[in-house]
């Protein structure tokens, strides 16, 4: 089943995630406080995504979709591993956690793809983490006010440089300091 994007929904879930993005901020949420509030919204709206990316509102908001989820479940796994108390909870959120962070680069290609690699820059991006360093590449969508993408994909990061559009430099995010921030 194919979900039509109603112009209301896109506009309800940006207003009510750019809200989120304010409080955290101005330092009203943490950053752990900001992936539940996500996750709720998420949950509370009862959105699910689209099955067919064919304009890039779709991709976008499939895009917020699996990134929250992603980054929700892989929170909840950290949490899980630093206690140490339930592995196979653990191991349940970090396998959920990977399933949306797929789901969220074969996003991010499709859209990438939709508009055909113009008019986009991509760079690695100064991180804090060790895991993440020299390999998170920070994607901005030029024609799009405040829509940047995050991804680790090696195979993303090759259909860039095929493209010719991975800067082969380190620059600091445009969302640094969520991006460097710890939950």
């Amino acid at each position: 089943m194919d979900y039509r994007l109603s112009e209301n929904l896109y506009d309800r879930l940006a207003k009510k995630k750019n809200a989120l993005i304010q409080k955290f901020s101005k330092g009203d949420l943490s950053k752990r406080e900001f992936l539940i509030e996500n996750f709720e919204l998420i949950q509370n709206m009862n959105i699910k995504p689209f099955t067919r990316i064919d304009c890039f509102e779709k991709g976008y908001y499939n895009y917020q979709y699996y990134n929250t989820l992603a980054k929700y479940y892989r929170m909840e796994a950290d949490y899980e591993k630093n206690n140490m108390k339930h592995p196979e909870i653990y191991k349940e959120y970090i396998d959920k956690s990977n399933f949306f962070y797929g789901k969220k680069d074969k996003t991010v290609l499709k859209v990438l793809e939709l508009v055909d690699f113009k008019k986009v820059d991509a760079y690695y991006i100064k991180v804090n983490s060790t895991y993440l360093k020299n390999r998170l590449i920070e994607i901005v969508m030029r024609d799009y006010d405040n829509v940047i993408f995050h991804t680790r994909s090696p195979y993303i990061a090759e259909r860039l440089i095929s493209e010719g559009i991975l800067y082969d430099e380190v620059r600091r995010s445009v969302i640094d300091s969520y991006i460097n921030q710890t939950y």
